[in-house]
């Protein structure tokens, strides 16, 4: 029997939810049948729409807690509730540490880690009234799990999210579930800055050991098994994301100059 997610009456907010990664999560969400709301400051270049139906959009910075508190009272005014936040605003240029002053990696690990919190206790001081309570996704990333050169804030933000993440899902438990995602590379209109044109991108993906970078589409479906009853008894968990993460860099390393009946099988 096909097994099938239905989040109809239940409302979502997706943080930076209006491209790339974000706009997937909020048309899988829309697409399982939840009323989803996206935050940022700049409104979409495009409606994000799935499913025939469209996400409705808030502009807002969420680096102002003021402004983060009277977005979820509008949410509470419009839609009555809330059921999913999905914590998904974030990102880093590339820049190593010295190149960069102190206050513009601050910068940095205020967007991945203190805008989070913020928005998150904004939202439970919605859902911890709800009969139902709520679901918290925080958007992690590899880089919070091994060094990241060129973006050690982001990593260190990163870290710290799912960190708290995890101490979320103890205090706020059992009314609120809070669970995070890490992610690998995944493939958006800004990949080609990334990674350069298709076959650049091609032979990233061939680093991964499912042969291709993740879709906005794959992000999406996680967050929408987390948010669902089929997810009830998931808390404090961190969900790699990452099609099997990383080809460790010392296994080409040491069979390089070897064929392989020359190799050393473990």
């Amino acid at each position: 029997m096909a097994v099938v997610i239905d989040l109809s009456g239940s409302v979502a907010v997706v943080t930076g939810g209006t491209r790339g990664v974000g706009a997937g999560i909020a048309r899988a969400l829309l697409e399982a049948g939840a009323e989803v709301v996206t935050c940022a400051r700049r409104p979409p270049d495009a409606p994000v729409e799935a499913a025939g139906r469209t996400a409705r959009h808030l502009p807002v910075d969420l680096r102002d807690p003021a402004a983060v508190t009277a977005l979820f009272a509008r949410v509470r005014d419009d839609h009555g509730r809330l059921d999913v936040l999905v914590n998904n605003a974030g990102g880093t240029p590339f820049r190593l540490l010295g190149d960069a002053g102190a206050a513009q990696q601050a910068r940095v690990v205020e967007l991945n880690l203190l805008v989070p919190l913020t928005v998150s206790l904004a939202a439970y001081e919605l859902m911890r009234h709800q009969d139902r309570g709520g679901s918290i996704i925080m958007i992690g990333s590899v880089s919070g799990t091994r060094p990241s050169p060129g973006s050690a804030a982001y990593g260190a933000a990163k870290a710290g999210l799912d960190n708290l993440a995890r101490s979320m899902a103890v205090e706020w438990a059992p009314r609120v579930r809070v669970n995070t995602l890490v992610l690998g590379m995944v493939r958006t209109e800004l990949s080609a800055l990334h990674y350069g044109d298709e076959d650049g991108i091609a032979a990233v993906g061939r680093t991964v050991p499912l042969g291709r970078l993740a879709e906005p589409a794959d992000v999406g479906d996680a967050c929408v098994f987390l948010a669902s009853d089929r997810a009830a008894y998931i808390s404090g968990a961190s969900l790699p994301v990452h099609g099997g993460g990383e080809r460790p860099a010392f296994l080409d390393a040491a069979t390089a100059d070897h064929t392989p009946s020359e190799r050393n099988t473990p």
